[in-house]
């Protein structure tokens, strides 16, 4: 059994690993802001946390005990450019010194796909934000020594686990559920091979754990 720390523990794809964990025998510890969330989390440890106020020593404090974190937040889409910097990169990256700090070696990121292609002339600037914050965070984590998976899933879709995906370095742009996120967070976390793994996730044909071995 595992303590999991879930960063943005209640956002959509948390709940959604939640329960994942929970039945193998993990224990998810969710960060969240408000405790009236803890009634959408049956199972999980509850830990308060606000990304956007708290610093590394507050995150040190939430991951007492935990042996992995799985960093899951993201601003939202609200527009609001200054959230992309707050929350997607400096909350990995309080994350990321949180866990060097306690010595919790492993580290799985949910990212985004194609994060680090060329964005062009005529981008969004809060897409613009977004699409730096998440590939500035997984730089960071890449360079942080730590044992790390940083995931980058598709456009996110509420549609219902298939539990087969495509994976790779780089696939062709496409939906995937957020159920199938959920259900490939758990399976690398429990499959050491995925260690110092960056990878691109959409909907597929091949079931979760087949296609992380095939990494």
């Amino acid at each position: 059994m595992s303590d999991i720390a879930i960063v943005g523990g209640h956002g959509q794809v948390a709940r959604l690993l939640v329960p994942l964990l929970t039945e193998r025998g993990d224990l998810p510890v969710a960060l969240v802001r408000n405790p009236d969330h803890a009634a959408d989390l049956p199972g999980a440890a509850i830990r308060l946390l606000d990304i956007e106020a708290a610093t590394a020593e507050d995150f040190a404090t939430a991951f007492t005990d935990c042996d992995a974190v799985v960093f899951a937040a993201g601003g939202g889409p609200d527009g609001k450019i200054e959230r992309k910097k707050s929350v997607d990169l400096e909350g990995s990256l309080k994350s990321i010194e949180a866990a060097k700090a306690l010595g919790i070696r492993r580290f799985v990121q949910v990212s985004a796909i194609g994060v680090d292609n060329d964005l062009g002339a005529d981008v969004q600037p809060v897409w613009k934000a977004y699409v730096e914050a998440k590939r500035d965070a997984d730089a960071a984590l890449r360079d942080s020594g730590l044992d790390w998976t940083i995931v980058r899933p598709g456009a996110l879709t509420d549609d219902p686990g298939t539990g087969s995906v495509t994976v790779g370095e780089t696939v062709d742009r496409a939906e995937i559920s957020r159920a199938d996120v959920a259900a490939v967070i758990a399976a690398a976390l429990a499959d050491d091979s995925t260690i110092g793994k960056q990878f691109e996730v959409i909907g597929g044909d091949t079931p979760v754990a087949e296609a992380l071995r095939g990494l």
